[in-house]
């Protein structure tokens, strides 16, 4: 495991309560992003296959929205702490502790991953490898919801993130990773950020051809 992924890790678990008291309410207070994860699980159920990962599932609200929108939603975490914590809070529900670079799912079985803020943490240099794994377990016409930081300028921009550093992206330029990945890049959406970090909210919606 990459030295980066350990911090992540350590830096999750460490918070795992706080973190979750500050999403209990679902996404209520984000209106933007809870559509278009209502548009992402209506596009998943049209494929016909409803299997779902919630990829950083962190303590599992977003895998049980998943599920109430239809589909059979399992949720994948790096950090023990926020599996257990999801496994208590949604014991009806699977949840699994496992990287995102290496996911314990066959390939093609997907009908639908969403990356909910969680690929934020992964270096630059490192995204291309981890979005190979996320088309991996996609079924063909299956759809990946990627949410992040968008950034204006040319390049990825690293700052501190209230748990462990993060980056922010150019929205064109993750589309062309997406691109490079064997995915369809087809809508996004952007709005003024929700936080005080300054960054826009960034939402992109890929199919696997």
């Amino acid at each position: 495991m990459a030295d980066h992924q350990s911090e992540t890790r350590a830096a999750y678990d460490g918070v795992v309560e706080l973190y979750a008291s500050k999403f209990a309410n679902g996404l209520e207070d984000q209106p933007f992003g809870r559509a278009m994860i209502g548009t992402f699980a209506e596009l998943v159920r049209a494929t016909g296959n409803p299997r779902a990962a919630d990829v950083g599932c962190g303590p599992g609200h977003l895998t049980a929205m998943l599920h109430e929108l239809g589909l059979d939603a399992s949720g994948f975490d790096l950090s023990p702490g926020m599996v257990d914590h999801a496994r208590r809070a949604h014991p009806a529900l699977r949840f699994q502790e496992a990287r995102m670079e290496s996911l314990p799912v066959g390939d093609g079985a997907l009908g639908g991953v969403l990356a909910h803020y969680s690929v934020i943490h992964t270096p630059p240099g490192e995204l291309p490898a981890l979005l190979a794994e996320l088309v991996r377990v996609l079924a063909p016409g299956g759809l990946l919801l990627l949410s992040f930081f968008g950034t204006e300028g040319p390049a990825p921009v690293r700052f501190d993130h209230k748990v462990t550093p993060a980056y922010s992206w150019p929205v064109d330029r993750l589309a062309d990773l997406l691109a490079d990945a064997g995915l369809v890049p087809f809508a996004r959406l952007l709005h003024d950020p929700a936080s005080e970090r300054g960054f826009l909210d960034a939402h992109l919606l890929a199919r696997h051809p």
